[in-house]
């Protein structure tokens, strides 16, 4: 599986405060008698992202900005036509984990979902850019006795046992989608861009 490709911007061209959003969506019944019946309908949430980019380069006159880094924003903005196709976004704080807990093995599952956790909130991450290391009960496993199925699944090529805790060091990012089919770009110095609003949100991969 060929991943989408990589929003290009690096966070130094970010301005603050960088807005993350998780989302939910709940069905509510409302009866006579005042009660209310409650369903989640998403079992983890979606995260929606609003950032100000402050700077993009059209000339690679700044080298701290990144070279041609406004060709590369706009590039994918228009080769994804805007809402239709999607990206991976690295969150500089929500990117990586080390020792992650994902499941136990049962002596018959070989294929694991791979989540992090967040404050004791757990969801499947969006698509993993590298598994650097599994544990079985903390040890580490051989890299010849596992594979990474795209875009995030653990597969072992022999289940492990009943009650083994399997953990993992790895560094990821969520598959995402613009929010709008127009994007605003102002160039406020020769050859220097920004774009106070660019929105977009994680969907399920």
């Amino acid at each position: 599986m060929n991943p989408p490709p990589s929003f290009p911007i690096a966070s130094s061209n970010v301005a603050w405060p960088v807005k993350r959003t998780p989302g939910f969506s709940t069905r509510i019944a409302s009866h006579v008698s005042g009660r209310e019946v409650r369903i989640p309908l998403y079992s983890y949430p979606l995260y929606a992202y609003e950032l100000s980019v402050e700077a993009l380069d059209q000339y690679s006159a700044f080298s701290g900005l990144g070279a041609a880094s406004y060709q590369a924003l706009r590039g994918l903005y228009e080769t994804l036509q805007g809402q239709f196709g999607t990206f991976l976004y690295s969150d500089p704080g929500d990117s990586s984990v080390t020792g992650q807990l994902e499941g136990a093995g049962d002596g018959v599952t070989t294929h694991f979902t791979l989540v992090r956790t967040l404050g004791g909130a757990v969801s499947p991450v969006g698509w993993v850019s590298a598994l650097n290391n599994v544990y079985l009960n903390g040890g580490a496993l051989a890299p010849d006795l596992y594979s990474l199925i795209l875009p995030n699944t653990l597969s072992f090529n022999t289940a492990p046992n009943a009650g083994v805790q399997i953990s993992v060091d790895m560094t990821y990012a969520w598959v995402c989608r613009f929010l709008s089919d127009q994007q605003e770009f102002e160039e406020f110095m020769r050859g220097l861009h920004q774009t106070s609003s660019l929105k977009f949100r994680s969907v399920k991969p």
